[in-house]
């Protein structure tokens, strides 16, 4: 298993996540990743990396057809005008002629959905998107989102991970037919010292942080975006496919869940649904 494939979106169960990646880094990180069987890279706008990204995945070698690149337009570029120009420069900066996933990073209540769902239709329309979707977007706004966008939507990205219940989110992604993909699946590493996930991994012979992202992907329609620019670890946050995880150890993974889980605090963040 490489890949899930909802709603009509072929999306690797495995991304590489590149935020902070910057420069070279970036560039060897992309290249490591692909080379070791990576084929969704996700960048953005506010990443300030997407030339590195670029560069890393024609360094690699590999086709750009054969590559899941995502991109995503900021929440203070969300007016139409903003929005396309953002989309433009993401392209330029890529240097691609399209991406295959374009994202809006986070909502903005101060702009209109309305305006900016049609201006990532248009994008849409124009070919610069092949799928497109949203991030961080809690059920109340996804609901919107689905309801007014005027081209179906592929993905919803949101924080996901063991101490994170997402319940809610996932149901209505699954009511939609939505992707869900889990950005900071591994919690910023705050998992990896968990004693209970340290001692499943021991008997699966497996890392700490293989059991996280497998605990993801398990999930039906559920991918993850693990960052890393350490070759090993790169290379080790893939190999998730030769183990499953038992029933058991699925729910005990999932009662980590604590009120106080959520990583991604930010001033602009929404209403978050609570479990």
């Amino acid at each position: 298993m490489t890949a899930t494939d909802i709603a009509a979106l072929h999306l690797p169960a495995i991304g590489l996540g590149t935020w902070q990646s910057q420069h070279d880094e970036g560039v060897r990180a992309v290249r490591t990743a692909i080379e070791k069987g990576y084929r969704h890279i996700d960048t953005a706008a506010r990443y300030q990396n997407e030339a590195a990204v670029g560069e890393g995945i024609r360094e690699s070698g590999i086709a750009r057809d054969d590559v899941f690149v995502t991109t995503k337009v900021w929440w203070t570029e969300l007016h139409a005008s903003a929005f396309r120009r953002s989309v433009e420069r993401s392209l330029s900066e890529l240097k691609f002629d399209y991406v295959d996933l374009l994202l809006i990073h986070w909502p903005n209540p101060d702009v209109p959905l309305e305006e900016t769902l049609g201006a990532l239709a248009d994008a849409h329309r124009q070919g610069l998107a092949r799928k497109i979707g949203v991030s961080n977007f809690p059920v109340a706004w996804l609901e919107r989102a689905v309801a007014l966008s005027p081209v179906p939507l592929s993905v919803n990205q949101c924080e996901y991970h063991p101490y994170l219940n997402q319940r809610k989110v996932l149901d209505a992604c699954a009511k939609h037919g939505l992707s869900f993909v889990a950005h900071t699946p591994l919690g910023s590493g705050r998992l990896i010292g968990d004693p209970m996930i340290a001692g499943i991994a021991a008997r699966h012979g497996k890392t700490s942080a293989q059991v996280l992202l497998r605990w993801l992907v398990q999930q039906p329609g559920v991918a993850a975006l693990p960052k890393s620019t350490h070759a090993r670890r790169i290379g080790e946050n893939i190999d998730v496919f030769d183990f499953a995880l038992d029933d058991g150890e699925m729910r005990r993974i999932a009662a980590l869940a604590t009120p106080g889980g959520r990583i991604s605090k930010v001033a602009w963040a929404p209403e978050w649904d609570t479990a």
